[in-house]
Formats: C-alpha cells, structure tokens, sequence
C-alpha cells in the first residue's frame, strides 16, 4: 500500500482496494476501484457504486459525502463484507470522514499487515499473501 496515492486505493464505498485479493494477485492485478483502466476486470468497471448517477453528478470522492449515504447498494455491499470478511465498508467511510484519509490509511497499514512477516493480509482470503498466516481474529 505504502507509495501509492491514498485516495485511489480507498474505493468510494470504503473498501481499501489495497487489500483486495484482485489487487494483491500476481496476474491480471486490479489497479484498484478509482483508476481509469479499461483493462480492469468487468465488474469493477461497472460497479453500481462508481458508476452511481447521484455520485457522478455530485463529483463525490466517497458515498458518505452523498445525501442518500448509505443507499441500498451500500448497505447490502456492507452486509457481505461484515458477514463474509469482518470488515464494515460503511464503518470505514464514517472513519474517513470523522477521522480523515491518512489516520485511516495508518490504521489499515497496522489492521492488514502480517505480524509474522509485514506483507498485506488479503480481505477476501484472511491469510497473509506473502507468508499465508492466517489473520488473528479479534478476541470477543
């Protein structure tokens, strides 16, 4: 994640594409949600949320700064993500606009990195991408 610009690898619906398996793969890389690639794969391109008429007339850089935060779409992409992935898209966006991109940034830097080696732990697979360690569940 480190190098890149913050704001394109925060989805505008607060996913961090930096930890999303399609960025982290080693073929056919996803260059995250916000960047303009026609060669990106077909549902990114045409993800409800970016593609959004009410987000694209208000030129938002994230769903929270829309009147209808948070739409259907976003509640139900947050529903799969905290149910398959522990992880609240919508959380997410209400840390970035309470908190600001780079705290957020500097907390996902510490959330999604391996204590055994200090890769990126996949979103989607919940193991280290580099070493394969599965990511410490929170302790109830």
């Amino acid at each position: 994640m480190e190098g890149l610009d913050e704001n394109l690898m925060i989805a505008p619906c607060g996913v961090n594409c930096g930890v999303c398996l399609a960025n982290l793969r080693e073929t056919s890389r996803c260059p995250g949600c916000r960047v303009a690639d026609p060669s990106k794969p077909k549902t990114r391109l045409a993800c409800k949320i970016r593609t959004c008429e009410t987000f694209k007339e208000t030129k938002a850089k994230f769903c929270f700064e829309c009147e209808k935060f948070p739409c259907n779409t976003v509640k139900r992409l947050d529903k799969r993500y905290r149910t398959r992935y522990n992880m609240s898209p919508i959380e997410n966006l209400e840390f970035i606009r309470d908190l600001g991109i780079k705290q957020f940034m500097k907390n996902e830097g510490t959330k999604w990195s391996c204590p055994n080696c200090g890769g990126v732990i996949c979103v989607h697979k919940g193991r280290c991408f580099r070493c394969g360690m599965p990511k410490a569940t929170p302790s109830a």
